[in-house]
């Protein structure tokens, strides 16, 4: 009898772990997970085990590397180790899956930066091209803002596998997609074209819970799960008049629940059949310690009442500026996180040098 994570990649979905913690990626790839994907929180939660105290050591002994060298070489190794345990499912499906994403600087939208648009652009692009050199089961985390997106078609253009981030509507979707498709085609060759767009869920919902309280019962907590269905059917429509050698895709992310009401495989549950789940590894454990055997939900919506009083109440624009600007401060602000950590563990191991 299958597993319930087993049951739930039968469906069609391929499941990704939100996390390059060695041990966990070790766990959920003998349940079938195929990817996984990183951030500057995961690295942090990651150093502060003080599990990679070594490899800290070894860094800051050499004197040109400053906190955000050491930084980026440790998340640069951390999601390789990760590599190696997807690269023979990237292999198997000659490209289609095995992926782990690396998040590009999240500095580069921090608010107070005096950078310019233009200079962010060029530094998504310097970094994305970097970082995604000599990699082949690597994707390159972009966002979803102006300068993110204004990266995107150079991007695509060099060859860079891309996972744009941080989206929250059609819109944002829209552009991203269009600007990948006009680099791609830029290319000599398609054959490994590929390409993601991370569709933020759980935030929608605690957005509309705070800010579209008249909603009906039925509708409050369901504006996520409508909403990245509507985007995976236009994704579906869209490559199916543009076919490609491999798959673009959804990935159906932030898929953690946030009310404690809810059960923790909500959004697994309603989104199964298709595409990518990236999930928390708490929301594995539950999924994989339930009793759940899932069946395709993906093309299944509310009914007409609810879609109406969603459509009617729910200002996509301003649920749009509103999870952007946070989304943009929960960007930055784990990196600034990260980098004072690793100044503090500079310290303890200049103070506790044997």
């Amino acid at each position: 009898m299958p597993s319930p994570l087993q049951s739930l990649i039968a469906t069609g979905t391929k499941v990704w772990l939100d996390s390059v913690d060695p041990d966990l990626v070790h766990l959920n790839r003998a349940r079938g997970i195929t990817g996984a994907t990183s951030n500057p929180i995961i690295i942090a939660d990651l150093v502060k085990t003080g599990r990679f105290d070594g490899d800290l050591k070894t860094l800051m002994e050499c004197k040109r590397f400053g906190d955000e060298d050491v930084a980026w070489r440790l998340t640069d190794t951390i999601v390789c180790d990760a590599q190696n345990v997807f690269h023979s499912v990237w292999k198997s499906t000659r490209g289609d899956d095995g992926y782990v994403s690396f998040e590009l600087d999240p500095l580069l939208e921090n608010p107070e930066s005096m950078m310019s648009h233009a200079d962010r652009v060029s530094r998504y692009i310097e970094l994305g091209r970097q970082w995604s050199e000599g990699h082949e089961n690597r994707m390159i985390k972009v966002p979803a803002t102006p300068a993110g997106l204004d990266s995107l078609e150079e991007l695509a253009a060099a060859g860079v596998t891309i996972n744009v981030t941080l989206i929250f509507t059609m819109g944002q979707y829209e552009s991203a997609r269009d600007a990948i498709w006009r680099g791609a085609q830029r290319r000599s060759s398609l054959e490994r074209f590929k390409s993601v767009y991370s569709i933020f869920i759980s935030r929608v919902d605690v957005y509309t819970e705070k800010h579209v309280p008249e909603l009906t019962p039925s509708a409050q907590g369901q504006v996520g799960i409508v909403g990245v269905k509507r985007i995976w059917r236009a994704n579906q429509e869209y490559w199916s008049k543009r076919p490609t050698p491999l798959k673009q895709e959804i990935v159906f992310a932030s898929t953690g629940t946030k009310k404690p009401e809810d059960p923790p495989w909500k959004y697994v549950i309603a989104l199964a059949g298709s595409d990518i789940q990236t999930n928390p590894p708490a929301t594995n454990e539950a999924v994989e310690s339930s009793k759940l055997k899932f069946r395709r939900t993906i093309d299944e919506l509310p009914p007409p009442a609810v879609l109406a009083d969603i459509d009617s109440k729910v200002d996509v624009h301003k649920l749009e500026e509103t999870l952007m600007r946070e989304g943009v401060a929960k960007f930055a602000d784990p990196q600034k996180s990260l980098l004072k950590l690793l100044a503090d563990k500079r310290r303890y191991f200049a103070l506790n040098r044997a």
